[in-house]
Parts: C-alpha cells; sequence; structure tokens
C-alpha cells in the first residue's frame, strides 16, 4: 500500500496554487474563491482536482475543503461550501433529493460515471459458500465468513460510517447472522481486501465502482432483492413486513451538486461543471495509478489534463 496516499496536497487545500493569467482573470465573473469539497476516496479528490485545475485555466480562484459526504449539505446550502463532485445514487441520493428541495442547492447533472456499492466477496470464496451470490445463502455460510471477533457469526466489513449505506439496518431486516465492522477509511478497507486476497483469507466488504478493486481482484457482489425508493421508506414493502432496508442497495447516476447562488455569481463556473464527463473505465485507472502504484493525486490529473486537452476545453465553452 502507498504510503500516505491520501494526504492531500497542502497547497490545493489551502486554495489555487495557479491561474491562467490575467486576462482570463479579468473574464470571471468574482474572484471570489470557488470552494470544491473534498470527502474521504481517491477517485473524488480525482474528480475534483481536476475540476479545480480546469477552473483554474478558465482563471477562476479555487479553493479545496475536506467536508462530511452527508453532512456538507448544510455548508451547500448556506453557501459557505459551492460544489461537491460526486454525490453517489447509491449512497448519498436521500440527502442530496433533500437538499435540493431547500430550493438552496441545484442539480449540477451526472458525471457521467455510473455508480455500483454492494457486498461483495473475492471468487475463491464461493468454493466455501456455492449458493452465492444468493443473498439467502449467506448465513449457510456466515462461519466461512466469520473471523476470531464474530464467529460463529459472519462478518462484513462495511465503509467509514460517513458513507451511509444503511449496512445495519440491512442487516436487521434481512435477519442475517452477521456483524458490520466500519472501516475507519477508504485506505484501510481496500488494504485489508488485498491483504486478505493473497492469503485467500475469507473476506466480506464494501466494494464500489468506479474503483480498481473490482478490476484487479476477481469476485462477485451479493444478488440482495432489487431496491426500491419504497423498500427504504415503506416498512411494509419488501421480504421484511415490519423493517424497512430489506433489499440491496441503489445502483446509477453519480451527480455533481453545489449552492444555488453559484449560478448567479459564476455562471460560466456553473457551465463547466456542468459539461465535466468521465467514464468508469477512466476513473478506476487513476484511481489504480494513485493507490497501487503509488502516484500523487496531482501527477494523475496533470497527465489526464495533457492526455485530454480537447475534451476538458470543451467544457470551458461558457453557454
Amino acid at each position: 500500500m502507498p504510503k500516505n496516499r491520501y494526504r492531500f496536497p497542502a497547497s490545493l487545500v489551502v486554495g489555487a496554487a495557479m491561474l491562467a493569467g490575467s486576462s482570463a482573470q479579468a473574464a470571471v465573473e468574482s474572484t471570489d474563491p470557488i470552494i470544491l469539497t473534498l470527502h474521504n476516496w481517491t477517485g473524488q479528490y480525482i474528480t475534483t482536482t481536476i475540476m479545480g485545475r480546469v477552473l483554474q485555466e478558465m482563471g477562476y480562484n479555487v479553493k479545496y475543503q475536506q467536508a462530511d459526504y452527508l453532512a456538507q449539505f448544510a455548508g451547500l446550502e448556506s453557501g459557505d461550501l459551492h460544489v461537491a463532485m460526486e454525490m453517489w445514487e447509491t449512497t448519498g441520493k436521500d440527502a442530496m433529493e433533500k437538499s435540493l428541495a431547500t430550493g438552496s442547492t441545484v442539480d449540477l447533472g451526472e458525471t457521467g460515471m455510473q455508480a455500483i456499492e454492494e457486498w461483495w466477496y473475492p471468487i475463491y470464496m464461493k468454493e466455501k459458500c456455492p449458493g452465492l451470490p444468493d443473498w439467502t445463502a449467506l448465513n449457510d455460510c456466515a462461519e466461512a465468513f466469520s473471523t476470531a471477533e464474530t464467529a460463529p457469526s459472519g462478518r462484513y466489513l462495511g465503509g467509514p460510517v460517513t458513507w451511509g449505506g444503511y449496512d445495519d439496518e440491512r442487516v436487521e431486516a434481512l435477519e442475517l447472522d452477521y456483524e458490520v465492522v466500519h472501516a475507519g477509511t477508504d485506505a484501510a478497507l481496500f488494504a485489508e481486501l488485498e491483504s486478505a486476497y493473497q492469503r485467500k483469507a475469507p473476506w466480506l466488504g464494501w466494494v464500489y465502482t468506479p474503483h480498481w478493486a473490482p478490476i484487479k481482484f476477481q469476485g462477485e457482489f451479493v444478488e440482495f432483492p432489487a431496491y426500491s425508493d419504497e423498500c427504504y421508506s415503506d416498512k411494509s414493502v419488501g421480504v421484511n413486513p415490519n423493517m424497512a432496508y430489506d433489499c440491496g442497495k441503489p445502483r446509477g447516476w453519480i451527480k455533481k451538486v453545489g449552492w444555488k447562488g453559484g449560478e448567479d455569481k459564476w455562471p460560466c463556473a456553473y457551465s463547466a461543471i456542468r459539461a465535466f464527463t468521465i467514464d468508469n473505465q477512466a476513473m478506476g485507472t487513476m484511481v489504480g495509478e494513485v493507490d497501487l502504484e503509488g502516484k500523487s493525486v496531482e501527477e494523475v490529473v496533470e497527465a489526464w489534463l495533457d492526455a485530454n486537452k480537447d475534451t476538458w476545453t470543451a467544457w470551458t465553452q461558457c453557454n
């Protein structure tokens, strides 16, 4: 595991280190900094840095601010924060829709990436639990997925608590004989997966795409009852008539969201943010370069900008 791979460059956190020049600066609507939020996974650092660098090339002042993935909406609604580059339908849909309903935030469109976040196991575990990927096989195989701390119950390694995802509620609603343990960081989650995979040790945990893990490792997502909005909101819907969250996670878009006031303050910047798109393969490759090859976020982003100038310059054409 590359050392300190999630340490975001201090020069970027405190503000924009570079601007495109005096002519570009003169053209921007406001020199006040556009504050982009940072979360705790590599892909979000990359998308945010790409967008920040493009905005800098347009002449905007950019600042990066670490923020909680779900709690950030209070700052976006007040205008203390301005843009979040990744809200995943899988885990952030409820919080985003609630915020949009206030009228203080605005949906800035899809990123082009398609999200899956679900329980995942290495393919070698199927020998010990041949009923997989059907979720109903999990209880029959709980001991195969157990650790010394959880035996005879199985162990599921979830993401950091701040990611949401309702895994604890899912275990209870589906009456799964599993203990949910939350990884402290994205790095810790995938370091444990890599170690387990090399040793062919039992492992069941939160894996998502776009990411390098499902590209590098052979495995499968557990197939839970299909997600529906009603499954999350109506206890009577689903396999357990008495509890909500008795289904899998939603799959779908990854969107950008921003402070509504920014549309009037920086209209061309918001136009560029709306135009931002990237696909799962490109993102998974870049995340792997950071996480597996030890490259810095800045280094990977600059290489992408150099190789895709026609793509990102098209975003800067103010509509």
